[in-house]
């Protein structure tokens, strides 16, 4: 089961499955389990990446930050190039195997949408065998993920302007970052509901840029 462009909150009880009786963070706004392995550590901004910031730190952003072409990983995870990541994950973290973390990112990336493009103030959703379905989207605030663990992470909330079929009302993008940058890839969430949707922590489809290639994109994943 993939996440298609028209589900809301999916995978929930998959994901729980998935990771088992692992050590898990919870977010404050749902109380869905959510393992946030996917902290990045950045020299410039350490702290802030890992989900360690205050409040005041807090900026607003514009759909201009993910603006480009960019590409669902989840390919690259079912044909095997990123076992090398999970390898490295295993080594470098313990406490699982490379086949345990491969069974959690596969939940976490799952999705029907291989591409988005974002130029302007227009999404465009790319599902696997269709045509690109298009919508305007308008910046509609953050929301601030506390975790058990302690860290946190920011959902920046775009919610489309006209009712278009097909398109969900609401995308929600973490990319870790929580001030205006330009986003080197992104999780993100998308549905109807927007409050629903913040409790959605165990399904993130991921993107990077579509010019890099799966191995490009594992050695990005393994610097970080």
């Amino acid at each position: 089961m993939k996440r298609a462009l028209t589900q809301g909150v999916s995978l929930l009880a998959v994901g729980l499955l998935a990771l088992g009786g692992v050590q898990s963070a919870v977010a404050s706004h749902g109380g869905h389990k959510h393992e946030h392995e996917h902290s990045h550590g950045h020299d410039h901004d350490e702290d802030t990446y890992a989900g360690y910031f205050e409040d005041s730190q807090v900026e607003d952003r514009s759909l201009s930050d993910w603006e480009g072409d960019w590409q669902s990983v989840f390919p690259y995870l079912e044909d095997g190039t990123l076992d090398e990541v999970f390898a490295h994950k295993a080594e470098q973290n313990g406490g699982k195997t490379a086949e345990a973390y491969k069974a959690y990112y596969a939940t976490g990336y799952q999705t029907d949408v291989d591409r988005i493009v974002i130029e302007g103030d227009t999404v465009t959703f790319y599902e696997e065998g269709n045509e690109g379905r298009s919508g305007e989207y308008a910046y509609d605030g953050y929301e601030i993920l506390t975790y058990e663990a302690g860290n946190r992470g920011v959902r920046y909330v775009f919610e489309l302007a006209e009712e278009a079929n097909g398109l969900p009302q609401f995308i929600q993008f973490s990319d870790h970052a929580i001030s205006p940058t330009d986003a080197d890839h992104f999780h993100l969430y998308w549905g109807d509901d927007r409050e629903v949707l913040l409790e959605e922590v165990t399904n993130w489809p991921t993107y990077y840029p579509s010019a890099l290639d799966g191995h490009d994109i594992a050695h990005e994943m393994m610097a970080h």
